[in-house]
Protein backbone atom coordinates (compact mmCIF):
# COMPACT_ATOMS: atom_id res chain seq x y z
CA UNK A 1 0.00 0.00 0.00
CA UNK A 2 1.42 3.35 -0.89
CA UNK A 3 1.45 5.75 1.81
CA UNK A 4 -0.07 9.31 1.56
CA UNK A 5 2.12 11.11 2.82
CA UNK A 6 5.68 10.19 1.14
CA UNK A 7 4.60 7.97 -1.78
CA UNK A 8 6.58 4.78 -0.32
CA UNK A 9 5.34 1.30 -0.70
CA UNK A 10 7.22 0.05 2.46
CA UNK A 11 4.51 -0.09 4.92
CA UNK A 12 3.80 -2.18 7.83
CA UNK A 13 0.03 -3.34 8.92
CA UNK A 14 0.26 -2.72 12.87
CA UNK A 15 -3.23 -3.92 13.58
CA UNK A 16 -5.98 -5.76 11.76
CA UNK A 17 -9.41 -5.93 12.94
CA UNK A 18 -13.02 -7.08 11.34
CA UNK A 19 -15.41 -3.96 11.27
CA UNK A 20 -18.44 -3.56 13.13
CA UNK A 21 -20.66 -5.06 10.30
CA UNK A 22 -18.22 -7.80 9.84
CA UNK A 23 -18.04 -7.42 5.97
CA UNK A 24 -14.96 -5.13 5.81
CA UNK A 25 -11.79 -5.56 7.38
CA UNK A 26 -9.77 -2.40 9.07
CA UNK A 27 -6.18 -2.56 9.20
CA UNK A 28 -3.75 0.22 10.29
CA UNK A 29 -0.53 0.58 8.70
CA UNK A 30 2.82 2.34 9.57
CA UNK A 31 4.87 3.94 6.40
CA UNK A 32 8.52 2.64 7.33
CA UNK A 33 10.05 5.18 5.50
CA UNK A 34 8.32 8.28 7.02
CA UNK A 35 6.70 6.85 10.24
CA UNK A 36 3.19 7.53 9.04
CA UNK A 37 0.37 5.99 10.12
CA UNK A 38 -2.97 5.70 7.71
CA UNK A 39 -5.98 3.49 7.94
CA UNK A 40 -7.14 1.25 4.73
CA UNK A 41 -10.15 -0.87 4.30
CA UNK A 42 -10.39 -4.58 2.98
CA UNK A 43 -13.72 -5.32 1.36
CA UNK A 44 -15.06 -7.93 -1.02
CA UNK A 45 -15.24 -6.98 -4.33
CA UNK A 46 -19.15 -7.30 -5.49
CA UNK A 47 -19.69 -7.84 -8.87
CA UNK A 48 -21.26 -4.37 -10.47
CA UNK A 49 -24.36 -2.99 -10.33
CA UNK A 50 -26.07 -0.35 -12.42
CA UNK A 51 -28.69 1.51 -11.30
CA UNK A 52 -31.56 2.65 -13.55
CA UNK A 53 -32.43 6.25 -12.99
CA UNK A 54 -36.17 7.68 -13.60
CA UNK A 55 -34.86 8.96 -17.29
CA UNK A 56 -33.88 5.38 -18.58
CA UNK A 57 -30.51 6.26 -17.96
CA UNK A 58 -27.90 3.34 -16.50
CA UNK A 59 -24.85 4.31 -14.10
CA UNK A 60 -22.38 2.08 -11.91
CA UNK A 61 -23.68 1.71 -8.34
CA UNK A 62 -21.67 4.39 -6.37
CA UNK A 63 -21.22 3.69 -2.83
CA UNK A 64 -19.73 7.02 -2.37
CA UNK A 65 -22.81 9.17 -3.83
CA UNK A 66 -24.95 7.03 -1.35
CA UNK A 67 -22.84 8.10 1.25
CA UNK A 68 -22.97 11.77 0.24
CA UNK A 69 -26.70 12.05 -0.02
CA UNK A 70 -26.80 10.35 3.47
CA UNK A 71 -24.22 13.00 4.39
CA UNK A 72 -26.44 16.05 3.13
CA UNK A 73 -29.05 14.69 4.67
CA UNK A 74 -27.80 14.70 8.29
CA UNK A 75 -26.31 17.94 7.91
CA UNK A 76 -26.16 19.61 11.23
CA UNK A 77 -27.68 16.76 12.96
CA UNK A 78 -26.30 14.97 15.60
CA UNK A 79 -25.49 11.68 13.45
CA UNK A 80 -22.24 10.31 12.87
CA UNK A 81 -20.68 9.54 10.25
CA UNK A 82 -20.47 5.82 11.62
CA UNK A 83 -23.60 5.52 12.07
CA UNK A 84 -23.92 6.60 8.32
CA UNK A 85 -21.44 4.40 6.74
CA UNK A 86 -23.50 1.44 8.91
CA UNK A 87 -26.64 2.55 6.82
CA UNK A 88 -24.90 2.61 3.46
CA UNK A 89 -22.97 -1.05 3.98
CA UNK A 90 -26.58 -2.18 4.98
CA UNK A 91 -28.21 -0.55 2.01
CA UNK A 92 -25.13 -2.17 -0.46
CA UNK A 93 -25.52 -5.47 1.71
CA UNK A 94 -29.40 -5.94 0.34
CA UNK A 95 -28.88 -4.61 -2.56
CA UNK A 96 -26.02 -7.48 -3.66
CA UNK A 97 -28.06 -9.87 -1.81
CA UNK A 98 -30.69 -10.02 -4.50
CA UNK A 99 -27.97 -10.96 -7.25
CA UNK A 100 -29.32 -8.28 -9.38
CA UNK A 101 -26.93 -6.67 -11.91
CA UNK A 102 -29.60 -3.88 -12.31
CA UNK A 103 -31.51 -1.75 -9.99
CA UNK A 104 -33.90 0.99 -10.23
CA UNK A 105 -32.81 4.00 -8.56
CA UNK A 106 -36.99 4.05 -7.36
CA UNK A 107 -36.22 0.89 -5.37
CA UNK A 108 -33.30 2.35 -3.18
CA UNK A 109 -34.91 5.46 -2.46
CA UNK A 110 -37.05 3.31 -0.02
CA UNK A 111 -34.09 1.32 1.26
CA UNK A 112 -32.68 4.62 2.20
CA UNK A 113 -35.79 6.28 3.58
CA UNK A 114 -36.09 2.93 5.89
CA UNK A 115 -32.97 3.91 7.71
CA UNK A 116 -33.05 7.90 7.81
CA UNK A 117 -36.08 6.75 9.31
CA UNK A 118 -34.62 4.76 12.28
CA UNK A 119 -31.63 7.52 12.45
CA UNK A 120 -32.78 11.06 12.69
CA UNK A 121 -36.47 11.74 11.69
CA UNK A 122 -35.92 15.80 10.41
CA UNK A 123 -32.98 14.07 8.22
CA UNK A 124 -36.08 11.74 6.54
CA UNK A 125 -38.13 14.33 5.85
CA UNK A 126 -34.65 15.93 3.95
CA UNK A 127 -34.01 13.35 1.89
CA UNK A 128 -37.78 12.36 1.59
CA UNK A 129 -37.99 16.37 0.00
CA UNK A 130 -35.37 15.42 -2.47
CA UNK A 131 -36.64 11.79 -3.43
CA UNK A 132 -39.75 12.43 -4.04
CA UNK A 133 -40.03 15.74 -5.48
CA UNK A 134 -41.81 17.67 -2.92
CA UNK A 135 -44.11 20.62 -4.82
CA UNK A 136 -46.03 22.30 -1.43
CA UNK A 137 -45.32 22.44 2.24
CA UNK A 138 -49.21 19.90 2.03
CA UNK A 139 -46.46 16.89 1.26
CA UNK A 140 -44.07 17.95 4.53
CA UNK A 141 -47.05 18.37 6.69
CA UNK A 142 -48.28 14.63 4.88
CA UNK A 143 -44.88 13.05 5.84
CA UNK A 144 -44.29 14.77 9.41
CA UNK A 145 -47.63 13.50 10.36
CA UNK A 146 -46.88 10.24 9.22
CA UNK A 147 -43.37 10.36 11.54
CA UNK A 148 -45.65 11.39 14.23
CA UNK A 149 -47.75 7.79 14.31
CA UNK A 150 -44.80 6.09 14.10
CA UNK A 151 -42.88 5.34 17.51
CA UNK A 152 -39.27 6.10 16.62
CA UNK A 153 -36.58 7.09 19.34
CA UNK A 154 -36.87 10.15 21.00
CA UNK A 155 -33.42 11.63 19.62
CA UNK A 156 -34.58 14.96 20.98
CA UNK A 157 -32.78 16.68 24.59
CA UNK A 158 -35.79 15.93 26.42
CA UNK A 159 -34.61 18.01 29.51
CA UNK A 160 -34.84 21.35 26.89
CA UNK A 161 -38.25 20.47 25.72
CA UNK A 162 -39.86 20.02 29.34
CA UNK A 163 -41.39 23.18 29.93
CA UNK A 164 -42.98 23.07 26.58
CA UNK A 165 -44.74 19.54 26.95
Amino acid sequence: MRCIKCNSVDDKVIDSRTSKDGFSIRRRRKCMECGYRFTTYETVERSDILVVKRDGTREPFKREKLLGGLIKACEKRPVSLDTLETAVEEITNELAADSLREVPSRAIGPLVMARLQNIDPVAFVRYASVYREFQDVGEFSEVIQSLEKTPIADFLQPELFESNR
